[in-house]
């Protein structure tokens, strides 16, 4: 074994620290093309190879302390604090729209309660730390990415329709029925993505929780039924938090006499 290669731990084969370093070739290679192309993109590049880095080892670090010592209430409360992040996040897609963040902080605690909870109450999902953590960030990280398209769409709607929209409501319309066409629109266009994923899933990529069980050992077949209930659960976290994104911005865009709350210089506010 040379020393870039893959270090066995535990009978699992895993890249050794020269082989990790030996790997920003790779990230030399995308600057180059960044360089080469006129991008302008070069010094983001750096600043998020090394954030990322940095990111990794704490997180690392951490979850060790948390597997070791603080058991499930400290993976519930990283939990809540990747959903508040999440929710930041996210609501800066919806700038300029009425109460983003907070639509977007409750958006993701719901995609996350809902399926997780549900999962962990019927057993699905064991309450170990070593799983509850990893299972928790894809549901968050996948809530948080329908309510980013969600709310991003959403601006858009409001800013290209809202004529639309007020003109239904003059002939009478509430805002739930004025706002209902763009509604549609918004939650088709947060769902395409997992629905495509979701389709070719195996055909074109082996997914990241079934080629981490299969690395470590784990039967292909028994690795299936896992990234199954992932698939299917990612699925209804995004569907979840782009309905719940939806319904909470369409009753903060109206007051209580049906008018649209929104400025003139929306679209100037991304």
């Amino acid at each position: 074994m040379t020393v870039f290669a893959a270090e066995t731990i535990n009978g699992t084969p895993v890249p050794s620290w020269p082989g990790v370093i030996l790997s920003l070739v790779l990230v030399l290679a995308a600057a180059a093309v960044s360089m080469r192309s006129r991008l302008g993109m070069t010094r983001e590049l750096a600043i998020a190879v090394a954030r990322a880095g940095v990111q990794l080892l704490a997180v690392g670090a951490l979850l060790r302390l948390i597997f070791a010592h603080a058991g499930i209430p400290g993976s519930l409360a990283w939990i809540a604090a990747m959903v508040f992040i999440a929710g930041r996040v996210a609501g800066g897609r919806g700038r300029g729209l009425p109460r983003s963040y907070a639509v977007a902080t409750a958006a993701n605690a719901a995609g996350v309660v809902l399926t997780l909870g549900l999962l962990v109450a019927v057993g699905t999902v064991s309450t170990k730390p070593t799983v509850l953590l990893p299972i928790g960030g894809m549901i968050v990280s996948g809530s948080m990415q329908s309510t980013s398209l969600a709310l991003s769409r959403l601006r858009d709607e409001v800013a290209d329709g809202r004529r639309a929209v007020e003109a239904r409501l003059a002939l009478g319309l509430t805002g739930t029925a004025a706002f209902a066409p763009h509604s549609r629109r918004v939650l088709r266009a947060a769902l395409v993505a997992p629905i495509d994923q979701t389709k070719v899933v195996g055909l074109i990529s082996l997914p990241g929780a079934m080629t981490g069980l299969i690395i470590a050992g784990v039967s292909p077949l028994l690795a299936i039924r896992y990234q199954i209930v992932v698939m299917y659960m990612l699925l209804g976290a995004w569907a979840i938090a782009a309905l719940v994104t939806t319904g909470l911005m369409r009753r903060a865009l109206f007051d209580e006499a049906h008018r649209l709350r929104i400025v003139d210089s929306l679209r100037s506010a991304a």
